[in-house]
């Protein structure tokens, strides 16, 4: 089958997820006990960022592909294709954190507050980054850019199917967007998460971070895609599609949840070994506070992915594939979980007026922070169904297999 029919059973489901994910919000906003409605407002970036950034990472990896003249995931290409264009969503869940900023709604940043500028020699030092006005256009132009950069590959990638000829000047012309994209990719993506997500812990900085989370978005996008695929081709669909492709997508998902923990390793040994107090608070707290996080991290993200996929048999099998996948992309969304929830929380109980540890009740847990609550797990699964529910509905609009890219019959025979 070269066509995809998103049925209606599917839609159900996901709709039914969907509507999970929105009460648990709903839950999160008028049963939180912290300040500010802290909880429902972390819940809403984690998952936004999260999904937006796998989003964004496998765009930058089809254009890395494109790059590199690589040929052997065009039978899926499609299914990254569609992936990519979630930005789009997912730009529209951000509009909702920046109008948040702006009008008062949550108290997510500490450099937010200019009283708090004003007094804090530190943030004011950052002011000319971390202000609302750079916040609010960053996003939109940063993830404009994104956007308009899947939208014109996606373009030529259906043009090829109509008007492909043996000049491949389709093809041509995606390489040329997919050279140029690479640079701006990865410098608005370090610029743009250090907004998002390093700046809730606002006095803190690692020059790592970027990196980190890049490598925690392409692990997750690997993931999501192994999944998507074997999902697929359950039902029909991607028949061309062998063990050798999803070898290849679990030897990157082996290979990057290495060079995650690696990054991961040098970010808390440089820090810590300097010992600075600015610096080594992040992991202080996280340590402290948030020990079944911090240290889970580790198990999830790189033990498990490391002592499953070591063998090379492994990489073949989709019980193995699904069994890893789920539990690395569950490993990954709770180490967004613990760079999101401790340094907003501060924030809030601080603007707030709270006293006491890191929850601001004089105790070591709090539902929803120190480890995730079913609301948390409900809110995830809510915003998981949405974004297959897009790539679903973009996934229908266009034939699954790309009819005149060069290297389609070089996917067709790809061996490992």
């Amino acid at each position: 089958m070269n066509q995809f029919t998103f049925e209606s059973k599917q839609k159900t489901v996901l709709f039914g997820f969907m509507g999970l994910g929105l009460v648990c919000l709903l839950l999160a906003y008028f049963t939180d006990e912290q300040p500010h409605h802290v909880r429902f407002w972390t819940n809403f970036l984690q998952n936004t960022v999260f999904f937006t950034g796998i989003a964004f990472i496998t765009l930058f990896f089809s254009a890395a592909s494109i790059t590199a003249w690589a040929g052997w995931y065009t039978k899926f290409k499609r299914v990254m294709e569609a992936m990519s264009l979630f930005l789009i969503p997912g730009l529209a869940l951000l509009a909702v954190i920046v109008a948040g900023l702006w009008l008062g709604w949550h108290d997510l940043y500490h450099w937010a507050d200019a009283e708090e500028v004003a007094k804090d020699p530190i943030l004011a030092g950052k002011a000319g980054f971390l202000n609302k006005g750079w916040y609010t256009l960053g996003t939109f132009i940063i993830v404009g850019v994104w956007i308009y950069f899947a939208m014109r590959l996606r373009s030529l990638s259906l043009a090829e199917d109509q008007n492909g000829g043996a000049d491949f000047a389709h093809h041509r012309k995606m390489r040329i967007v997919s050279a140029a994209f690479l640079p701006i990719a990865g410098f608005s993506s370090a610029a743009i998460i250090w907004q998002w997500i390093m700046s809730l812990d606002a006095h803190w900085y690692s020059t790592l971070f970027a990196w980190y989370t890049g490598a925690s978005w392409f692990v997750s996008a690997m993931a999501v895609l192994i999944l998507m695929l074997i999902y697929l081709k359950s039902k029909g669909y991607f028949q061309g599609v062998y063990e050798d492709h999803l070898h290849d997508l679990a030897k990157f998902m082996f290979a990057i949840s290495i060079f995650w923990t690696y990054l991961w390793f040098s970010q808390y040994m440089l820090i810590w070994y300097a010992n600075i107090g600015e610096e080594t608070v992040y992991f202080k707290t996280r340590m402290e506070k948030y020990p079944v996080l911090f240290y889970g991290n580790l198990v999830l993200n790189f033990l498990l992915p490391f002592f499953i996929l070591m063998r090379n048999d492994t990489k073949r099998k989709y019980g193995s594939l699904v069994f890893v996948s789920i539990f690395v992309l569950l490993g990954h969304w709770l180490d967004m979980f613990q760079m999101v929830k401790p340094g907003a929380l501060e924030t809030a109980l601080h603007a707030a007026g709270a006293h006491g540890d890191a929850h601001g009740h004089g105790s070591s847990f709090a539902a929803g922070f120190s480890i995730p609550g079913l609301i948390e797990l409900g809110t995830m699964l809510g915003f998981a169904a949405f974004f297959v529910y897009m790539v679903f509905n973009s996934l229908g609009k266009a034939a699954l297999e790309p009819a005149n890219d060069p290297y389609l019959a070089e996917s067709a025979h790809h061996h490992v």
